[in-house]
């Protein structure tokens, strides 16, 4: 790396990611240049390699992926103290505007101008450095690996779907789908004080991991019916539309169903249910206001994050870290750039 440019692994068409000198981006005032130490690799990723595309956002130019990360800051903007320089930290990976509706509202996940890392056309941090504003350089202790940093962003979307499920002591949750965002938000679950949390998963190696990993209860739903649990939130992070509709027949009346997972833009649901038992029914965007909470859980051994880890890959080796990330043996692929 020099001081004007740096490696970086770029995405250039369909499953085709190669190793290039980019430019160093300049620093705005109020931001940091952070060496990136760990990358989780995310379905998201996965998505864009494979497509090119999620939903209305298409990648159009050369783009760099990855938005779990951590690192260390190593330069600063002019308006951030110095001694921030040197600091271990944890990127929450979006800038929000800060002055529309939404952001004065606290709802800044929602910020119709957001920019989010590896969302088109934002470069992400499967590269040597990434900058940030400041405040979204969140401190971390020295007891938590740069990985658990990292992570503390999938860990950020169990936090949000768990207080949107009102997840408290004593409640019973459903959770769809045994990958990482399921796994992590069984053990928020459990983190929050819920008495039961099950998931629910086709494949018995993830649900085999789930029990291990916060699940106090998995079923397999081609052998047994999750309908009738009376459960108090649903949480769903399949996006298979089997698994949500069971879902919400699982859920008691005054319940709530969360829905995380991506999948076909258009659900039938079973509205009737939903209206004659009054469930709240609520979709998940990201979070808000959650990475201090993060860290005090993964640091703390409330959640642990460490135990997600199942690859680590070099820059040059993104597309294997892409490829395998949705291999029923992987939970978590991490990306080392700078290893």
């Amino acid at each position: 790396m020099t001081d004007t440019t740096m490696r970086a692994s770029v995405l250039h068409d369909k499953e085709t990611v190669t190793v290039d000198q980019v430019p160093v981006v300049p620093l705005d005032r109020d931001q940091v240049r952070v060496r990136i130490e760990a990358v989780g690799v995310c379905g998201s990723d996965v998505h864009y390699f494979h497509e090119m595309r999620i939903g209305d956002f298409v990648v159009e130019e050369p783009m760099i992926l990855g938005h779990e990360s951590a690192g260390t800051i190593v330069e600063v903007g002019v308006d951030v103290p110095a001694d921030r320089v040197g600091e271990r930290v944890s990127i929450e990976p979006q800038r929000a505007c800060r002055v529309c509706e939404q952001c004065k509202a606290g709802r800044y996940n929602l910020c119709p101008f957001m920019e989010f890392y590896a969302t088109p056309p934002i470069d992400g941090a499967f590269a040597e450095t990434a900058v940030i504003q400041a405040d979204f350089a969140h401190p971390i202790p020295d007891s938590m690996s740069f990985e658990a940093a990292a992570l503390c962003e999938p860990l950020s979307v169990g936090i949000w779907a768990n207080q949107k499920a009102g997840t408290t002591p004593g409640s019973r949750v459903l959770i769809a789908g045994a990958g990482p965002i399921g796994v992590v938000a069984a053990q928020v679950a459990r983190a929050f004080g819920a008495s039961e949390v099950i998931v629910s998963d086709i494949v018995e190696l993830r649900r085999n991991q789930a029990l291990h990993l916060g699940a106090t209860r998995v079923i397999d739903p081609t052998q047994e019916s999750v309908e009738g649990l009376e459960v108090d939130a649903f949480i769903d992070a399949s996006g298979a539309a089997p698994a949500v509709r069971a879902g919400i027949l699982a859920v008691k009346p005054a319940g709530r169903v969360v829905l995380v997972g991506m999948g076909k833009p258009d659900l039938e649901l079973p509205v009737a249910r939903i209206q004659n038992r009054e469930l709240i029914v609520t979709g998940v965007f990201r979070y808000a206001n959650t990475w201090p909470l993060a860290i005090e859980l993964a640091s703390s051994g409330r959640v642990d994050l460490d135990a997600l880890v199942s690859g680590r890959f070099r820059l040059d080796r993104v597309e294997e870290a892409l490829n395998t990330a949705t291999d029923a043996t992987t939970l978590k692929n991490i990306v080392t750039p700078n290893a």
